[in-house]
């Protein structure tokens, strides 16, 4: 494939369609919605290998390749959390940015037993095996043409799940990635009730056995879940006491992606420690937390402990920040126990994160505050080039933890002025069941505190706006919740 197709037409070209092996089908305008709720995923990592350049990695790239000449594999990586009802069906969409005149072959997608790979750091060298079963083989694409592929028998609930392409043909295909924005894959489950059977292709048969596809939908067409996703937790979590008891038993009620802010368990992160006190509370919503690493899981080395526990889910152990997206929204997980300073790895890769998800709402998380009004912790400007990258994003929140308690801050910028038009708002969430810390000089724009309630953080996630809910442990009444605009 000498020519690397880069353009966009405003609708799919009339190119043949070879049918499909087992179950991709391409997307048609007129497909009836399947009657059970959905939730749709992004990737969390996406990137491609090629034989001639073997220790050149391509994560960041806008395409995934696949092709024979030179030898291109592809790999996408989802994660799934909060789905609290049986999948009934999933179906990994993507869109291809390649094709002309049926020549452009679609490729063979499987399912990849290792979850482990990342996104920055996959090469030829050190490519996961595409080791799993075949779930379709995709004849000749169209240029931006969206297709579907059936992978009900690969994803069954909350997890972590890789899949993996390839293509025999010297002419292969181009698709978005998850940094081309609104274009990026997406794993759409159904969920409750068994959906309605998928319609046949809209496409009309030649005698040569090729198709002429119908214009496909954007994702934007899709059928939004029921109900506006929630992100909901805390930090400071699990010791010997009862709090986080209390907290679990709130999380029990509540549906939804579940955050940690950073020590998840007392008093060195050791696996032991997790498994003796985080396992038989918050540990049971294991499979739908996105966890973030406070200084206490790394009183262990390299946060070993932390890492063991979570798998997959807590990012890359050399790394600990991460990124995924819950509904509109993109969630960005950070980690303020290693480099944050402007110009560091870290804020690097933040900034270029943000980059590539310019138009979504933004939530934030990291363990160590930059404004809290805390007695036992000053707040921790280190972090601020972290708010400052942030802000210059128009990012909308941040969550922390690090203080045992809670407080809620007006919108500021990174130097800590008010700042209702572009700033952010930042929540102080140290309840999630470690003992009280109380407050000393209270900050400026401090304006919610507590310091005797243990609870959890609940943000429901709206297209362009999002609600937050303090939810105070059984017998406690204290409560804080409003209602603010993305930027």
């Amino acid at each position: 494939m000498g020519t690397r197709h880069t353009w966009r037409a405003a609708t799919a070209g009339a190119a043949g369609l070879t049918a499909f092996a087992l179950a991709a089908t391409l997307l048609t305008a007129n497909a009836p919605s399947a009657a059970a709720a959905t939730a749709t995923f992004t990737p969390v990592a996406d990137t491609y290998v090629q034989d001639s350049t073997p220790s050149t990695n391509y994560g960041t790239s806008t395409q995934f390749v696949v092709d024979n000449s030179p030898v291109r594999q592809s790999f996408l990586k989802f994660t799934v959390a909060g789905v609290t009802a049986p999948v009934t069906g999933a179906k990994l969409r993507i869109r291809s940015i390649s094709g002309n005149s049926g020549a452009s072959k679609g490729g063979v997608f499987k399912a990849v037993s290792n979850t482990s790979w990342t996104e920055t750091g996959t090469t030829w060298n050190n490519k996961p095996a595409l080791d799993g079963a075949t779930l379709a083989t995709l004849g000749s694409v169209s240029k931006d043409t969206w297709y579907e592929i059936d992978v009900t028998s690969v994803v069954t609930g909350n997890g972590t799940f890789s899949f993996g392409a390839s293509s025999s043909s010297s002419d292969g295909a181009y698709y978005d990635t998850r940094e081309s924005g609104a274009d990026a894959p997406q794993l759409v489950l159904t969920t409750g009730t068994t959906p309605s059977p998928s319609p046949s292709p809209s496409v009309s048969p030649s005698p040569s056995g090729s198709a002429s596809p119908s214009p496909s939908p954007s994702p934007s067409t899709s059928t939004p879940p029921a109900g506006d996703p929630v992100l909901v937790g805390a930090g400071d979590i699990a010791d010997s006491g009862s709090g986080d008891t209390a907290t679990a038993k709130l999380l029990d009620n509540i549906p939804g992606t579940v955050f940690t802010a950073g020590d998840n368990v007392y008093t060195n992160g050791t696996l032991s420690e997790f498994n003796s006190y985080y396992e038989p509370t918050w540990g049971r919503f294991k499979s739908r937390t996105r966890p973030v690493p406070g200084n206490h899981d790394y009183n262990t080395s390299g946060a070993t402990g932390y890492y063991s526990y979570f798998g997959a889910s807590a990012g890359d152990p050399a790394k600990g920040y991460y990124s995924y997206n819950v509904g509109t929204w993109h969630i960005i997980t950070l980690n303020s126990n290693v480099a944050m300073s402007a110009g560091s790895a870290q804020e690097q890769w933040l900034r270029a994160d943000l980059a590539a998800n310019p138009t979504s709402c933004t939530l934030a998380l990291w363990h160590h505050p930059l404004f809290t009004s805390g007695s036992n912790h000053a707040p921790t400007p280190g972090t601020k080039p972290l708010y400052q990258a942030l802000y210059d994003a128009n990012a909308d929140v941040v969550v922390t933890g690090h203080n045992h308690q809670y407080e809620r801050f007006a919108p500021q910028n990174a130097a800590g002025g008010l700042d209702n038009a572009r700033g952010i708002r930042s929540f102080v969430a140290g309840m999630g069941g470690a003992g009280f810390y109380g407050f000393g000089t209270i900050q400026a724009n401090s304006e919610a505190r507590n310091s005797d309630t243990h609870g959890v953080l609940k943000f429901t996630l709206h297209a362009n706006s999002y609600d937050w809910e303090f939810v105070p442990e059984a017998g406690k009444t204290y409560n804080d919740k409003g209602t603010a605009n993305c930027h």
